[in-house]
């Protein structure tokens, strides 16, 4: 069996999302070849497999993109539309598994288009934000963008001269313009499209807290937020910054398809932190319990959405940021806040 490749993110991947993400809605538009693996199987957010037996009518199954050898000048190209705008704080480019059939080099365009999609080939709309770089055998690759201020929609990721990608990650954060919301305009504040995210948690073991702030209500249980069972004292909490600093009127809880592992209660306490970090440091997480209550500590039932609001949310103003607490572990699939922006 191949090694499992060591999977150890710099700082600039805390607190970010993936917005090539496949499951929040990240596309493969394009390339210039995809014969033995097509480009979208690089937007999956699982980590890439490896199976010693799969082949297919084109040769071995491998679990990414895989262009075939080229015999001609030039290099191999992919575009993808990235899940939502947003500004990009770097990328992981991961060959896990590819060994003989890695690319040597790769380098990374941007584009903005508000409607539609760019053209591929119009070398005029893409931008540089990724020099070329090199790649080795089954691993993670890191690059930081130097200049994570500009919004950007879709990336070209250039492969020299072919080879195969496992995954593409693109990390950054939402970019939702929060100027087009009204002052009274009800509107979820913990939504990832939003801006939301999930900055610090107890235990993922199963699903990352990201996940409570995706679209819908998840297609399975492998779409929500769900812990290790708990052996010993303690409760599984994520801490969640909110898409803008609002007051919060009306909560829901998800447990869509958690049955016999859904929190037997739960409870939500927040704080107005508008300066504080996006890397939350033990302090930081030790002072999180001392928040103000916003959801009392709640029974839960198995595969509900319950909603909250009037009297069964406490009136504390404005916060920034929440911190969502599941007794003693289990499964959570949705979290929506809905409120005013402040």
């Amino acid at each position: 069996m191949a090694d499992i490749p060591v999977f150890n993110p710099p700082a600039f991947v805390a607190g970010a999302v993936n917005l090539a993400s496949a499951r929040l809605g990240a596309q493969a538009l394009w390339t210039t070849d995809e014969f033995f693996a097509p480009l979208s199987r690089a937007l999956n957010d699982d980590p890439a497999k490896w199976d010693e037996t799969a082949y297919d009518d084109n040769g071995k199954w491998m679990d990414g993109w895989e262009s075939r050898r080229k015999r001609v000048p030039g290099h191999d190209i992919a575009v993808v539309k990235l899940a939502m705008p947003g500004r990009i704080r770097g990328f992981d480019v991961d060959t896990s598994y590819f060994t003989g059939n890695y690319p040597p080099h790769c380098s990374i365009e941007a584009a903005y288009a508000e409607s539609g999609d760019p053209d591929p080939a119009n070398d005029a709309l893409w931008t540089e934000i990724l020099p070329k770089s090199p790649l080795g055998s089954s691993a993670h690759h890191f690059f930081e963008n130097a200049d994570n201020s500009k919004v950007w929609t879709h990336v070209r990721l250039h492969i020299y001269p072919d080879g195969g990608v496992a995954r593409l990650r693109v990390y950054g954060d939402a970019h939702f313009d929060w100027a087009k919301v009204g002052a009274d305009q009800d509107i979820d504040l913990a939504y990832i499209f939003h801006g939301a995210k999930a900055l610090a948690w107890s235990n993922a073991h199963y699903g990352l807290p990201e996940k409570v702030l995706g679209p819908g209500r998840g297609i399975n249980m492998g779409d929500g937020w769900e812990t290790a069972r708990r052996r010993g004292p303690g409760h599984d909490w994520a801490i969640i910054k909110l898409g803008h600093r609002g007051t919060v009127s009306r909560a829901i809880i998800d447990t869509h398809f958690f049955k016999g592992n859904y929190p037997d209660t739960c409870e939500i306490i927040a704080a107005d932190l508008p300066d504080a970090p996006e890397s939350f440091s033990e302090a930081d997480i030790a002072a999180s319990e001392s928040w103000k209550p916003l959801l009392p500590r709640t029974k839960l039932q198995m595969d509900e959405e319950r909603e909250f609001k009037g009297d069964a949310l406490a009136s504390i103003g404005p916060v920034t940021h929440v911190r969502l607490a599941m007794f003693p572990d289990g499964g959570i699939m949705r979290m929506r806040l809905f409120g005013k922006k402040a």
